[in-house]
């Protein structure tokens, strides 16, 4: 990996995005255990469904900007493909 790749991958931006991933799926995961034994708190459900839009809307921000954060077809790629490319988001 040159010095570019290395700059582009480790600006402010990019742990921002992954911070607020990290925070939303926190949140997502509290709800979807919640809801395990709650099922019928439409409440709780309309908050997880307003946090898996907002996680998309992130998770496609981030991808648009530094490449992939999961493979098996749940991320697009860039050409060239992205996977070669470090650091990996488990990375830093």
């Amino acid at each position: 990996m040159d010095s570019e790749e290395v700059a582009k991958a480790c600006d402010a931006r990019y742990y921002e995005l992954l911070e607020e991933l990290q925070a939303l799926d926190f949140v997502l995961v509290e709800l979807n255990l919640y809801l395990d034994t709650h099922p019928g708190d439409y409440q709780s459900i309309e908050q997880y469904n307003k946090f898996a839009q907002e996680r998309m809307r992130v998770a496609q921000e981030f991808q648009q900007l530094y490449g992939p954060l999961m493979n098996f077809g749940h991320a697009f790629s860039k050409y060239p493909w992205e996977w070669s490319q470090t650091p990996w988001p488990w990375q830093v």
